[in-house]
């Protein structure tokens, strides 16, 4: 068994000047007037918010206030893996891991992170190849894998029974881990929940007006914004290029993210989730250099026959949070598992855990509440 290491987290000045070096000297484009977000991330708002990351945004302030999550690394399968550790005074708190989506990072559950460790011992897992689980040091890293390795930390930690919670992608490995281990995991909590429909016409029958938004939501994506989806799924190497070299591609990379799923009361991506926590979720991908890593998961899933192929149903309780932006359909939802809890909130998109930080805690603390129970 690899032995569990305390990990802090120190980014060379160099590297912090570098960054802003790089921001200073960026070659910007020009773009058609008018067009808003319509084609992608309009010049002259990222040019702003590339000024803010290298004027006025305190890496180091960002850096010391991680550093205050007890974090740690082991090695699962050949790949390091990160992960912070924050231990409840509550000595029966139920253990909950948490899986990010693509393209967050544990950085984005600062905002839950106080209510979470009120009730839960709470572990942050880093997804292999992204931030401090990264990079890759070999192929066929795909939800299965990612499963069973985040299974494997919770057994490492001395936790024979635990709860998971995911987001979006992290959702999906969230529902997996439940699968793997249904003697270990008493629930799994998700938001963000990616789910389609078969060729089955009963799965169109009788839809309630909710459920066709959500699936026009869907159609949408499928329609118009899956570009980020087809690149990484087909040619993840060469897209790092650019945006390991450029850190303002790789701003303009996942502030896109941020506009397109976060809820649409929200303006700009900052207004979502607030300025600094944004930036210092990009700067994690920057110093580590894991924008190619990370995007790898997208091919593995691509290039996996089973990815989405039918599963075998889980028995482990789900429960399903919704913000206003979700394609949820819970009939769906219910061939990966019997769903328990199902709540339609009014606010938030798929960063709930940074957008609507206390409905996420409360949400999460019921299900598992009403589970252990």
């Amino acid at each position: 068994m690899s032995a569990i290491r305390p990990f802090r987290i120190e980014i060379p000045q160099a590297d912090v000047d570098d960054l802003r070096d790089r921001l200073a000297r960026t070659r910007w484009g020009t773009e058609i007037p008018g067009q808003g977000w319509s084609r992608g991330v309009p010049v002259s708002y990222l040019r702003d918010l590339a000024q803010y990351w290298g004027e006025k945004y305190s890496w180091r302030a960002a850096e010391e206030r991680l550093n205050e999550l007890p974090q740690f690394l082991t090695e699962v399968d050949g790949q390091t893996l990160h992960f912070a550790h924050v231990r409840s005074a509550d000595p029966d708190a139920v253990p909950l891991l948490i899986a990010h989506d693509w393209p967050g990072s544990f950085a984005l559950y600062l905002p839950v992170i106080e209510a979470l460790s009120a009730h839960f011992h709470v572990v942050l897992a880093s997804t292999p190849g992204v931030g401090f689980s990264g990079p890759l040091t070999s192929a066929g890293w795909n939800t299965g894998r990612i499963a069973g390795a985040f299974n494997e930390i919770m057994t490492r930690l001395g936790y024979e029974s635990y709860g998971v919670q995911g987001t979006g992608g992290g959702a999906q490995i969230a529902v997996e881990m439940g699968r793997q281990a249904p003697e270990n995991v008493i629930g799994v909590h998700v938001n963000g929940h990616i789910t389609f429909p078969s060729d089955d016409p009963a799965d169109f029958a009788d839809l309630t007006p909710a459920e066709q938004e959500r699936l026009g939501r869907l159609q949408e994506f499928r329609d118009d914004k899956m570009g980020f989806n087809v690149i990484q799924s087909t040619r993840p190497q060469t897209l790092a290029f650019g945006l390991h070299d450029s850190p303002a591609g790789q701003l303009a990379w996942i502030a896109e993210k941020f506009k397109e799923w976060s809820d649409p009361a929200a303006d700009l991506p900052e207004d979502a989730v607030g300025l600094d926590l944004l930036l210092t979720n990009v700067s994690l991908y920057w110093f580590t250099g894991t924008a190619g890593s990370s995007a790898n998961l997208y091919w593995e899933m691509a290039h996996d026959p089973t990815a989405w192929a039918p599963k075998e149903r889980s028995q482990v309780p789900l429960g399903v949070a919704l913000g206003v932006t979700d394609i949820t359909v819970r009939r769906y939802a219910e061939r990966d598992a019997p769903v328990t809890r199902w709540t339609e909130l009014p606010r938030g998109g798929n960063w709930l855990p940074a957008e609507q930080p206390e409905a996420f805690a409360d949400d999460v603390r019921a299900f598992f509440t009403a589970a252990r129970g």
